[in-house]
């Protein structure tokens, strides 16, 4: 069988995006160096396989495609790979203690080795959070520059166990994200507890 460049450029993507890890709604984004117009493509009468360097840096790699006939070939073709991922980042410039919403934030992919900590990527979630700080147009949303629940803001607290659950208000004391525990003033007994952010404005102490 002979083959033309096309059919190898395919082959080789095929077999990138089967044997490279993809992050959770990752997308890989493939970029195979034009094989040189100096080389002539042999006939094979096997199936050509593809192979990858086991040590490799993840975005660099030189895949090996093999003609496993008698009169064996060979070629090292280059390739760039890119994993790109969903982040929330800002649609336009937003001033500390803005309500984020679908008006100012949207979700983009971005280059997986440009993103630097825990970044959040389901808009239904981020919905009626906080910025912590003045965010320029195209800022990642991250836990670190958002609040689920803002210091001195009013707090639903859900108390609850296997077989019943009260609710009750309090005060935030301290800026929260989503799983984190932080101090609450019931308004009621006056108490401080600590509960578990677990949606907006919204905390959870399982007794």
């Amino acid at each position: 069988m002979t083959f033309d460049r096309d059919y190898i450029y395919n082959f080789i993507e095929s077999h990138l995006k089967n044997h490279v890890d993809i992050p959770a709604q990752g997308k890989l984004k493939i970029e195979v160096s034009p094989i040189d117009p100096r080389i002539s493509l042999q006939p094979c009468l096997s199936p050509l396989t593809a192979n990858i360097p086991e040590k490799h840096n993840g975005r660099n790699v030189n895949v090996k495609i093999v003609c496993p006939d008698d009169e064996s070939w060979y070629l090292f073709i280059p390739v760039k790979i890119q994993t790109i991922v969903p982040i929330l980042v800002t649609r336009v410039r937003v001033s500390k203690g803005t309500l984020l919403d679908n008006s100012n934030i949207e979700v983009i992919y971005k280059d997986s080795g440009q993103i630097r900590g825990t970044v959040l990527t389901d808009p239904a979630i981020v919905n009626g959070a906080r910025t912590k700080r003045n965010l320029s147009q195209g800022s990642a949303i991250t836990n670190r520059n958002t609040c689920f629940v803002c210091k001195g803001q009013p707090v639903n607290i859900i108390a609850k166990s296997a077989s019943f659950e009260i609710k009750s208000f309090g005060i935030a004391l301290k800026d929260g994200v989503l799983g984190e525990l932080i101090p609450i003033e019931n308004k009621k007994s006056g108490r401080i507890v600590q509960g578990q952010v677990n949606a907006i404005n919204q905390v959870v102490i399982n007794l």
